[in-house]
């Protein structure tokens, strides 16, 4: 324990920073007001770096970024009332991606609560339904114990969001502060499973017995840190792995056992495989409707093996033929033991399987190569067939190379989202660059062309699709990691929410690049509407400012690119800058994401680009 926080009397607002100080807390995100002002008062009495946003609700979209990027919790101010409420679309985003993130507001004094005074809220009755747990505090003696207990329950268990309310005369107040007295009860997970335990026996006996096995890899992967574990068990089992949206880069899309994103807009090969599956192992995930699709028609044929932390997911969409209930990494490490080696040879998936989905990726020598012992063996027999199976179904789609596609005048997004992955390719940067995307089509073409081989290099608002949530994102990815390259993919339409962050990333002078793509429309929308409303484009049409012009009004460079020629050249320019840029890209209005799923329809039940597109010459999705 550090001196500097063994202070036998401290106000209520110094005991705020000197519990931060002591959980590891350096920066925060947030925006001073009247019930919050004795903790803005004392932070100067502290080492903690405050970034001021220009809106709350980007304060918690960069507590979110920065605990995304870091694998820390991430933390956020706000004052009462409307401070408070503007927290509110920023915490639910972290609920539904299980986030861990603390954030702290002022509330008026404890004597004039319930009488509707200026700028009460209900803050911890609004964000009951959204928030792991919260807390309202009165006194100064239990600032620091709800402190201390919030960072354990938002990082333990399933991670998410934690808010506690802190009334004025609480932070003025004194109290004796030690941090050590502050510590919550220890954390109980959940009972580790045993070797022996029957769970553990029948998900052998179905792995052993698979023809047609699928790994979907989810976001608990990263959340776990079990990365490794799951390219061991993939290797040897010689079993595909599906990622969700929230996954990518949970298991590297290089490798030849790596199938590409599931779901909505997920890969044709892949859902296909899914549903001719007999056996899913689901890894860190929740079966959401845009994975499934229609859940009775849902990988008919397939057994469920569901490894998850949270047991309120366990039969919450998709009933499970086996739940292993615990932390991804220590189940695979009691289940890999157990199960029979295939002593897999990256040689070997690559004859059986073909070279992944990205041909253009530098060599990796052996790196795939991960030996566990065990007998010494071919690819069993049936998952062998099974991969060719698969690899027969990619045909001419298995590679979203479209660096070939004839130059005819126009540009689009999926042009842009891969020059930027090449760029970052051929100067090396591609394990030191962090995409943070908005909501809709970019986002999606994103998953789709942008390749991410290690965790978090992907950050991206899933379950709640938050618009507007990449730009202040993205300055907390930043703040968390200044020696990546951040890149902020962003609309048209969601860019425009959240814009006035750019004076935050100018006054904080981060160097984040930002690529807006821009198609005149709220794009996803738009694509809606065409496939089902009969191209009624109501209110999705959208007028814009000169985005390099409203860049340049913050103090931030810019160039327009309408041309496939010039991108690339931008994209360096702007990586090499040393300080923010920002690129407006013109990219055709009315180009789609394909496949698409339709609402209610089954997973293998996707809608194709329109045979006259000029991009169903890109080996897309044929």
């Amino acid at each position: 324990m550090s001196k500097k926080n063994q202070h036998p009397q401290l106000t209520g607002a110094e005991i705020i920073w000197a519990t931060l100080v002591g959980e590891g807390v350096d920066k925060v995100f947030g925006y001073p007001g009247g019930a919050i002002l004795p903790a803005y008062d004392a932070l100067r009495k502290f080492p903690i770096h405050h970034v001021l946003v220009r809106h709350e609700q980007g304060a918690s979209h960069m507590a979110d970024g920065y605990a995304r990027a870091s694998g820390k919790v991430g933390v956020c101010i706000a004052t009462s009332g409307p401070g408070a409420t503007n927290l509110v679309t920023g915490i639910a985003t972290a609920m539904l991606d299980s986030i861990p993130i603390v954030c702290i507001t002022g509330q008026v004094g404890s004597k004039v609560l319930g009488s509707d005074a200026f700028q009460e809220i209900d803050i911890t009755g609004i964000t009951l339904p959204i928030t792991k747990h919260n807390y309202l505090v009165t006194r100064a003696e239990d600032i620091a114990p709800a402190i201390r207990e919030a960072f354990q329950v938002a990082c333990s268990g399933r991670p998410g969001p934690v808010l506690i309310d802190i009334t004025k005369d609480a932070q003025q107040a004194t109290a004796s502060f030690n941090f050590d007295a502050a510590a919550p009860a220890p954390y109980r997970p959940h009972p580790m499973l045993r070797a022996e335990s029957s769970s553990i026996q029948q998900a052998i006996e179905l792995i052993h017995s698979a023809k047609k096995p699928v790994i979907l890899a989810g976001h608990g992967i990263t959340h776990s840190g079990a990365e490794a574990q799951v390219l061991a068990f993939a290797e040897r089992q010689q079993i595909p792995v599906a990622s969700t949206l929230l996954g990518l880069g949970a298991f590297p899309t290089y490798h030849p056992l790596s199938l590409g994103m599931m779901g909505m807009h997920g890969e044709s090969w892949v859902n296909h495989a899914i549903q001719q599956a007999d056996l899913l192992l689901a890894f860190g995930m929740r079966f959401d409707d845009r994975v499934t699709g229609n859940l009775a028609q849902y990988a008919p044929n397939a057994k469920k093996i569901h490894i998850e932390i949270d047991p309120s997911e366990i039969n919450k969409n998709v009933r499970a033929d086996v739940a292993l209930i615990g932390d991804l990494k220590e189940v695979l490490e009691l289940l890999l033991p157990l199960l029979e080696s295939a002593d897999y040879v990256l040689n070997q998936g690559k004859a059986a399987f073909g070279d992944g989905v990205d041909g253009n990726r530098p060599s990796t020598g052996d790196s795939g190569s991960l030996r566990q012992g065990g007998a010494t063996g071919n690819v069993p027999r049936a998952t062998a067939a099974w991969l060719r199976e698969i690899k027969a179904m990619k045909g001419d789609a298995a590679v979203r190379d479209i660096i070939n596609l004839p130059d005819n005048g126009h540009l689009y997004a999926a042009h842009v989202i891969n020059d930027i992955w090449r760029e970052a390719h051929a100067a090396g940067r591609a394990d030191q660059t962090i995409i943070v995307t908005d909501v809709g089509q970019h986002q999606m073409w994103e998953a789709q062309y942008y390749k991410h081989d290690s965790p978090r290099s992907l950050i991206t608002s899933g379950g709640l699709g938050t618009m507007g949530f990449a730009l202040p994102a993205a300055i907390g990815a930043k703040v968390a990691c200044p020696e990546k390259d951040v890149w902020v993919i962003a609309g048209d339409g969601g860019f425009q929410m959240t814009a006035s962050e750019l004076s935050t990333i100018v006054q904080e002078g981060l160097a984040i690049n930002i690529a807006v793509i821009n198609n005149g429309f709220l794009g996803m929308v738009r694509q809606w509407q065409e496939a089902f409303y009969e191209k009624n484009y109501a209110a999705s049409p959208i007028l814009s400012p000169d985005f390099v012009k409203l860049a340049g009004a913050h103090g931030i460079d810019g160039a327009h690119v309408k041309e496939r020629k010039d991108v690339t050249p931008t994209v360096t320019k702007a990586r090499t800058s040393g300080k923010a840029f920002l690129i407006n890209f013109q990219v055709e209005k009315e180009d789609g994401v394909y496949p698409m799923i339709a609402p209610g329809s089954a997973l293998h039940e996707m809608v194709r680009r329109p045979a006259k597109d000029p991009l169903l010459e890109t080996a897309d999705d044929k």
